[in-house]
């Protein structure tokens, strides 16, 4: 008998996680009405119907006219099977905007399942207000489904065009780290944040989980997450939707949070549900903010959040033939894609759009009907219309102090050493103390590293989990801080795009070599702001600075799996409306690099300079032309004034700045003829001709600083094809000769690590004797001179572990 006992348990399990049947749920009250069910039931029908409108027509809006071929799209795109599960919470959230007068936006994860959205929008009236072409009647709705998916129209996710997101959801796993960016500084905002099932399998949201650590209930809103288990991925079922509710529940317990669960299909008794537990939910949050707020003491509690399981494309065919649809995986996308070549699955698809009834939701003009339209809020309290999701309405001007205060001073160029990181920190921490509820410093675990611990005079780090008594000895924790600080660059990625695109400012400080992390999360901030750029009511927002930082050139202790400097070139293949690269060559130059980059915007700009003391070469107003220009001969390094050079020695990067200064002055006392012209470039768009990059240079400005018939011995930070990349068009770019990181690398020596990979000083000066054709066989004397003392550097640095002492403390001597 125990197999049969063992079976029957299964059995009971696998229905208990069916997102069939009457409602189950954590929360069994019944505060709707009969007559508020049935309103609310049928705003969702409307909203439904609208949805499959969006995916299949381009005529005939409200099936005025039997359905044929001729109204429907011939090419079908979209997604449907998160659509009603979207839907059906936020048509609830508008209930409790309207009960309690909230400030909410909606967040939607698996944003393909954007027709959810965009119905929701069109029913409050903003989409018509924002686009007075899609009018709330029967032409203006006609256009709203055309559009879709459509050349000329807009995207199938929640893309910029959309009203009232700032989160496309086009790539997976950001939607409660954005969320979360959102309610910092925000106290009074509730983002209610739909997870897709398939979405919370990805690490980047995995992580996120985790961001109740750092929202305090007195200075911050808070997010109401919604996992929604609709059971399926484009092919497979999801994982969180196959496992007990014990599981579950352990899970986000763990992860700090009280799961409240609402399961089931049927209609009436899961508003019911729906209601009654989202309605709990938000009396918690407003409990938990009360109780801080009042007493002055910021705690952390279990937020509440939900967890609910409805049939992926609820509310469609649950069969089509012989196949599933409703309730499995052919409900993701178009859920009928052939009805152009089956009349039978055509008329499926009008009966089934028919079964909402859409001539009792709409009248005759092809507007809501007043009962319905009386259930959304108003004005900005529609989640479509809040002006947090178009933060730059809301963005203020950072107050920022007069950065040449800041200044160090430099006497003599090349002869003092000084932490530029160390000097940009006191900056930084006065941008903090200014602006104490509109600017957040992001980063993982890395500011103290980065030797940016002066911040935290001005702003601590956020800490809402439990203390130790050591914690007072250079813990810098507090409830309420400024810096943002955990183990995963998605999720402080996250955040700052959250924080940014809400109307606030911030900035993020990395190791080089981890910034790849976050390649593909920077990739679809780049597409976001550029599509803003097109859209003309979309105001712009304040720009995301990330600074890398413990570059590659002096990771030479950590070794090679921390040399990786190629983030740049992921930045560089962006649209050259939204991104920006410095390289900033010594302290006074970073100050000014980094005023500029946190007053603009709907840029991402990227600064790179490394934490270490290094030789300082220009004094502010020297920085502040340099930098305003992008790039410039530095008239004190050159001997050619007047003069054809012989060579241009040219340089991108604060040590390969250094590298290059040395290997020049190396070359003035081997050989004193020469002339030589030093370059140093700040602005990297500086090097791509001015019709592909407004930053970028004209063919005449580029030949009266590089020449365009002398060899360029260019050295370079990164990887050394990106400037072949950048300056391929140039005329002369066959005497352009880059150096740059070329993947060799181990425990190393500065130096022996710059030899490694032919950036340092001897390999640079052997490079220009070697094209240099006016010496002839003149320069061997000094070739061989140089490569002895490269090969006795290298000797001295495998003997005693470290570089000697003259090479240490070079500095310029001319």
């Amino acid at each position: 008998m125990a197999p049969n006992v063992e079976k029957t348990a299964a059995e009971l399990e696998t229905m208990s996680i069916s997102p069939f049947g009457t409602a189950r749920a954590t929360i069994n009250e019944k505060p709707l009405s009969e007559e508020e069910v049935r309103k609310m039931n049928n705003y969702f029908r409307a909203t439904m119907y609208l949805c499959l409108g969006m995916i299949y027509l381009k005529e005939n809006p409200l099936l005025q006219e039997p359905l044929s071929l001729n109204h429907i799209k011939r090419r079908l795109l979209g997604h449907w099977g998160s659509d009603a599960g979207q839907s059906f919470t936020w048509i609830h959230m508008n209930r409790l905007i309207k009960k309690y007068d909230l400030d909410a936006i909606f967040i939607s994860g698996p944003g393909h399942g954007a027709p959810a959205v965009l119905s929701n929008s069109y029913l409050e009236g903003v989409y018509s207000e924002v686009y007075p072409d899609k009018s709330e009647d029967i032409e203006g709705m006609r256009r709203f489904f055309k559009q879709f998916s459509f050349p000329g129209g807009i995207g199938s996710h929640a893309t910029p065009e959309t009203p009232g997101s700032l989160h496309e959801g086009g790539e997976l796993g950001y939607s409660i780290s954005h969320a979360f960016g959102t309610v910092f500084d925000h106290p009074d905002l509730i983002s209610v944040t739909m997870v897709g099932d398939g979405e919370a399998e990805t690490g980047p949201l995995a992580t996120s989980w985790h961001s109740t650590k750092f929202l305090n209930p007195i200075t911050d809103g808070a997010v109401l997450p919604v996992l929604h288990l609709n059971g399926y991925k484009i092919n497979n079922p999801t994982i969180l939707a196959r496992i007990s509710h014990e599981e579950i529940e352990a899970l986000f317990v763990g992860y700090g949070w009280t799961p409240y669960f609402v399961e089931g299909s049927d209609l009436p008794t899961m508003h019911q549900a729906m209601a009654s537990t989202m309605e709990r939910c938000i009396t918690e949050i407003k409990g938990y903010q009360k109780q801080a707020r009042e007493s002055g003491k910021a705690f952390r509690p279990r937020w509440p959040m939900i967890v609910l399981r409805t049939p992926k494309g609820w509310t469609g065919p649950r069969k089509i033939g012989d196949h599933f649809n409703e309730g499995f995986w052919r409900a993701h996308q178009v859920p009928i894609p052939d009805v152009a070549s089956n009349k039978s699955h055509l008329k499926i698809l009008e009966d089934w759009m028919r079964s909402y009834e859409p001539e009792k939701l709409f009248d005759k003009s092809g507007a809501l009907i007043p009962e319905l339209k009386a259930l959304a809020p108003s004005g900005v309290r529609r989640m479509s219309a809040n002006p947090v999701a178009n933060g730059g309405i809301l963005r203020r001007k950072l107050h920022m102090p007069d950065f040449r205060t800041y200044a160090t001073e430099v006497k003599k160029s090349g002869v003092t050493n000084v932490g530029s990181m160390a000097l940009f920190a006191t900056l930084l921490r006065d941008i903090v103390k200014k602006n104490p509820n509109h600017f957040r410093v992001f980063g993982p675990d890395e500011t103290e590293s980065n030797k940016l611990g002066a911040i935290y005079e001005a702003g601590k780090k956020v800490w809402l989990g439990e203390y130790f008594e050591e914690d007072a000895d250079g813990g810098n924790l507090v409830t309420e801080g400024r810096v943002m600080e955990m183990l995963s660059e998605h999720t402080c990625e996250g955040w700052l795009e959250g924080y940014i695109l809400s109307g606030r400012h911030g900035f993020l400080n990395s190791y080089e070599p981890f910034i790849h992390i976050i390649d593909s999360m920077v990739n679809q901030h780049c597409k976001w702001l550029e599509k803003c750029l097109e859209v003309e009511w979309r105001v712009k927002v304040a720009s995301l600075n990330i600074l890398l930082t413990a570059t590659v050139w002096r990771q030479d202790h950590n070794g090679f799996t921390h040399q990786d400097p190629g983030f740049l070139d992921v930045v560089a293949n962006k649209s050259p409306e939204v991104v920006r690269i410095y390289l900033p060559p010594d302290a006074n130059c970073l100050l000014s690099v980094a005023d500029h980059c946190l007053r603009s915007a709907n840029y991402v700009n990227v600064i790179v300079a490394d934490k270490q003391d290094h030789l300082q070469y220009l004094d502010m107003e020297q920085a502040i032309a340099h930098c305003t220009k992008g790039l410039g001969i530095w008239d004190w390094a050159s001997n050619e004034q007047g003069e054809e050079p012989d060579v241009v020695m040219a340089c991108c990067g604060d040590v390969p700045t250094h590298e290059s200064l040395a290997a020049t002055a190396l070359l003035r006392q081997h050989l004193p003829q020469l002339k030589i012209r030093f370059v140093n470039v700040v602005d990297l768009f500086k090097l791509i001709p001015e019709k592909e990059h407004p930053h970028g240079l004209s063919d005449r400005e580029w030949r009266a600083i590089f020449t365009d018939d002398k060899p360029v011995i260019f050295n370079f930070h990164s990887y050394p094809w990106l400037i072949h990349r950048l300056t391929y068009k140039r005329k002369g770019q066959h005497n352009l000769h880059v150096r740059g990181y070329k993947e060799k690398g181990n425990i190393d020596t500065p130096l022996e690590l710059a030899i490694r990979n032919e950036t340092d000083r001897f390999s640079l000066a052997i490079d220009a004797i070697d094209r240099l054709p006016v010496l002839g066989n003149t320069g061997a004397a000094a070739r061989e001179a140089l490569l002895n003392e490269q090969i006795k550097a290298r000797n001295y640095a495998f003997h005693e572990g470290i570089d000697p002492e003259e090479l240490r403390a070079w500095v310029w001597p001319f």
